[in-house]
Parts: C-alpha cells; structure tokens; sequence
C-alpha cells in the first residue's frame, strides 16, 4: 500500500506533466515564439505564468501562517533574498538553454517521455550538465583564501 505522500507526489506529478502538456510547454516552438519579442512573439505562456504564479503567492501565503505541513512537518522559514555568483550564473545559463532549446527540466522530462530523439537527445545533454555542474560550481565559486 502506497505512503500518503507517494500518492500526493503521483497526482501533484501527473497534475504537472497534464498541464504541461496542454499549456504547449513541451512544444519547442510555442516556447521560443515566447521569447521571441521582436519577431513572431507568442504571449499564451503568459497564461501559464499567471496560472502558476498566482495562485502560488496563495497558497504561500497560508502556508506561512500554518507553518506546519499537511502531513504534520514543519514548513522551513523563507530564507532571505540574495542575489549572488552563482544564482546569477544560474539564472543566465537556465534561459540561455531555454532560449536555445525551448525546453526546461520538467517539460524535457516530459518530451523524453513521449518519444523523439530531439528530446532524448536534450534530455540527456541535460543530465550530464546536471552532473558535472557541481565540479564546475566548486572551481568557480570556491571561497577565497587568504595567503
């Protein structure tokens, strides 16, 4: 019998790809029409930014004020904003790939699962930045010392 939690994952999981899928965001094409400002510029994805957004600033906001969990854990205190090195490397990287690509993790997930070499092709391109990424974080960001 399946855990509470794995049954939430399944249908919060299932709930996603679902969206993902009829919102167009696993459509290459439909994402960089998004980000093509200048030219041929799609704004239908702003519908699922605001259907993403919204109701999150919600549901955060009840959460800070319940501060425990359905499931009885504790919800973690917000951390403070800071912008740094690496959150902005980061930041520039993941819409540089998504730009190029028009694919980000979640919907690259969902594209390598319905088939096609180009999303398993990017899916694994994905993976191995993935993991060598934490070898290139510690060379840049690694603190400096003091001789």
């Amino acid at each position: 019998m399946p855990e509470p939690r794995e049954v939430v994952a399944f249908l919060a999981g299932g709930l996603f790809g679902s969206g993902l899928l009829v919102s167009g965001m696993i459509d290459t094409t439909k994402v960089q029409g998004w980000l093509d400002f200048f030219g041929d510029w799609d704004p239908t994805l702003a519908f699922v930014l605001g259907g993403a957004v919204l109701p999150m600033f919600f549901v955060w906001r009840i959460a800070e004020k319940r501060g425990i969990s359905l499931f009885g854990d504790p919800i973690p205190a917000r951390t403070a904003p800071r912008l740094d090195g690496p959150l902005i490397w980061g930041s520039v990287l993941f819409g540089a790939g998504w730009g190029l690509a028009g694919l980000c993790p979640g919907p690259a997930l969902a594209s390598f699962a319905l088939g096609g070499w180009g999303g398993a092709l990017f899916f694994l391109a994905m993976v191995s930045g993935m993991v060598v990424a934490p070898a290139i974080r510690a060379v840049l960001f690694r603190p400096a010392t003091t001789d």
